[in-house]
């Protein structure tokens, strides 16, 4: 499967929000939201409903509220001809108050599983008929950057990780809090087919320019060089070897970045070509332009960027 081909995107939806999931939603798609919990709030809520009627309710095949005050956990629910059923609690909190987050709910034939961050977090078994599930809604003090509902085939999660024992086949590594830049992050074995790097970051109020490289440690080429310049509109791609810089790619149909913003960048290893997502949308592809991509050993970000989150999976 891959982020980088979701078949449908909310950008910066408006808390409360109500979206149409255009054909409902099919077992092995999965829904990825990216956002951040706002410092002192209290709760949020995700919800998948069947329609979205206000009186009567629509009945909530699945109800994953957070709740971070007082004795934290997360409780999970389903709502029917305006009952509540039982709660599913979880005595734990994998989100943080003035932190970024990303929530990826993965459908399966008989229950949905929920990742943050990269790490499993709950299951939660169908109550109701998935086929009935068409809107999802998203309300209390949360903010939302974008949301991507991802296709059961073509595409690489993000956050791969969303049982207990893929961690032994599928190793991951982090990086998270005040990541100063320039920042290097080191890629074990190398850069290969299949790997996936996301990059949460905030671009500065005044910013001008920053870059993501992929690098050699051994030598000053750069597979891969992500040079965003927000003054002017312009996203600069290229290679640097034997210290010579290749041509720039510059076309692009939309530029996603924006000065004093988040923004979340997902770069793809494909077997031909680099793919590039921001805040959940394909962006563009890079052929490859190195011979070995195993000398490929790390990740660099430098410029007008705080750097918030670096996973490497």
């Amino acid at each position: 499967m891959s982020v980088s081909n979701p078949r449908q995107t909310f950008i910066t939806p408006v808390i409360p929000f109500a979206g149409t999931i255009l054909g409902g939603l099919l077992p092995g798609e999965m829904v990825l939201i990216q956002g951040s919990v706002p410092s002192g709030a209290d709760r949020f809520q995700v919800d998948f409903t069947c329609g979205s009627s206000v009186k009567p309710r629509a009945d909530v095949a699945f109800h994953f509220n957070p709740r971070l005050s007082k004795s934290p956990c997360v409780v999970c629910n389903t709502l029917e001809k305006e009952r509540w059923g039982r709660e599913e609690i979880l005595y734990q909190m994998p989100f943080s108050a003035g932190a970024a987050f990303e929530l990826i709910i993965l459908v399966l034939k008989d229950k949905f599983k929920v990742a943050v961050n990269g790490a499993h977090l709950l299951e939660f078994t169908h109550r109701l008929e998935l086929e009935n599930v068409d809107t999802l809604c998203i309300s209390g003090k949360v903010n939302v950057e974008a949301v991507g509902i991802l296709p059961s085939a073509g595409a690489v999660s993000p956050s791969a990780s969303l049982s207990s024992q893929d961690s032994a086949t599928n190793p991951i590594k982090s990086f998270s809090g005040d990541l100063s830049v320039p920042f290097r992050g080191e890629l074990l074995k190398g850069l290969k087919v299949g790997l996936s790097i996301t990059v949460k970051g905030k671009t500065n109020k005044d910013a001008d320019r920053f870059s993501v490289n992929l690098r050699a440690s051994d030598s000053s080429d750069i597979a891969l060089h992500l040079n965003p310049r927000l003054k002017k509109g312009v996203f600069v791609r290229n290679s640097f070897h034997s210290e010579c810089w290749g041509p720039e790619e510059t076309k692009l149909d939309s530029f996603p970045f924006r000065a004093g913003e988040y923004f979340e960048m997902i770069i793809l290893c494909d077997s031909q070509l680099f793919k590039v997502a921001v805040n959940g949308v394909h962006l563009l592809d890079y052929k490859h332009r190195a011979q070995d991509l195993s000398l490929v050993t790390q990740l660099e970000v430098q410029g007008d960027v705080t750097l918030l989150g670096v996973k490497i999976l």
